[in-house]
């Protein structure tokens, strides 16, 4: 008997992002406004065995068709993604601390070594230079950006503030430079390709991900740097709900999850301010925005499981066991 895997892209833990993202979401929504706190526990459990049964998928890949994962870190685009497996390891830490202390830490550790250290390989490679301004993405800001902000919400919620603070200024000054140098490819060259539209999902991310890991770090009276952050994230939204038709043109797939992280840190954000007194536009944004986080991500996921029945992710599969014949015994 021949054991099949898949050949799963790195880009696939975006689906952790967003499903623990939601779950997160809901958890807070039950501190404030007392919804079944199973809900948020199902999402945060659902998120973990997706983060758990994605890592043995692409441990087993590197085994069975390494050529595969280098020509992944290899390729201008997806090689960003790869930034997603430290980041989607610290959000599970984050999510199973409340039953496991110790696992918990082991996991954030384990996360936020890969993350850097890949941030740094990565961003290196970058500096190089001579790169085609056509492969200048949103997925850009995964490994710097997103490792950042997440490894500070994180580490504050563990009781790092002090490295969390370290990590935010890496996340906040990345962001605003590869902002610059997105925005100039996205105003003066060419329209982005259709295969790519969806990565601007992730530009929907770096406001809402950091007022997030800024409220974390700083619980308080709430200030005007973090409301200048999520104002910042609903301009990005309303901009990306304009290009919706635009983008819709590349057919569904599971880069759409690229929506999931932004749009949930956008939801939970504001939870957090009114959880620290915050009233006015944030009580009135707050229901919309629970309501609007938790339409996009099922939506999106709905539409994955109907990829996954209809059987059209497009996953290369490869061997992993083949038992070999036995060997002939000699006649005469």
């Amino acid at each position: 008997m021949h054991i099949k895997v898949p050949i799963v892209p790195a880009s696939f833990f975006g689906v952790v992002l967003g499903v623990a993202g939601l779950g997160n979401v809901w958890r807070q929504a039950h501190r404030l406004w007392d919804l079944p706190a199973v809900i948020g526990e199902a999402l945060v459990f659902a998120a973990v065995a997706a983060w758990a049964i994605l890592l043995v998928l692409y441990l087993l890949k590197t085994v069975a068709a390494p050529h595969e994962t280098l020509a992944e870190a290899a390729h201008p685009v997806q090689c960003c993604f790869i930034g997603l497996i430290g980041v989607a390891t610290m959000i599970v830490a984050a999510g199973i601390l409340p039953y496991s202390r110790m696992m918990a830490e082991v996991l954030l550790i384990a996360g936020a070594l890969f993350t850097f250290g890949f941030a740094v390989w990565r961003t290196g490679g970058l500096w190089f230079g001579e790169r085609d301004h056509t492969a200048t993405t949103p997925v850009l800001y995964l490994p710097t950006v997103a490792g950042s902000f997440v490894s500070a919400a994180v580490c504050a919620i563990f009781g790092h503030s002090d490295w969390g603070q370290l990590a935010f200024g890496a996340g906040i000054f990345s962001w605003l430079a590869i902002e610059s140098v997105l925005v100039h490819r996205l105003l003066t060259q060419q329209s982005l390709p259709e295969v790519l539209r969806p990565t601007l999902g992730i530009q929907l991310a770096p406001a809402p991900v950091g007022a997030v890991a800024y409220l974390n770090l700083s619980p308080g009276p709430p200030d005007i740097f973090a409301h200048a952050l999520i104002g910042y994230g609903l301009l990005q939204a309303l901009v990306l709900l304009r290009l919706i038709p635009w983008i819709r043109k590349q057919p569904f797939s599971m880069s759409y999850w690229a929506f999931t992280f932004g749009a949930t840190a956008l939801a939970w954000a504001p939870l957090r301010l009114i959880q620290f007194g915050d009233r006015g536009a944030m009580s009135e944004l707050a229901p919309v925005l629970f309501v609007a986080s938790n339409l996009v991500v099922g939506l999106i996921a709905i539409a994955s499981l109907w990829l996954i029945v209809r059987g059209k992710l497009g996953l290369k599969q490869r061997v992993i066991y083949a038992p070999t014949a036995a060997p002939r015994t000699p006649v005469g």
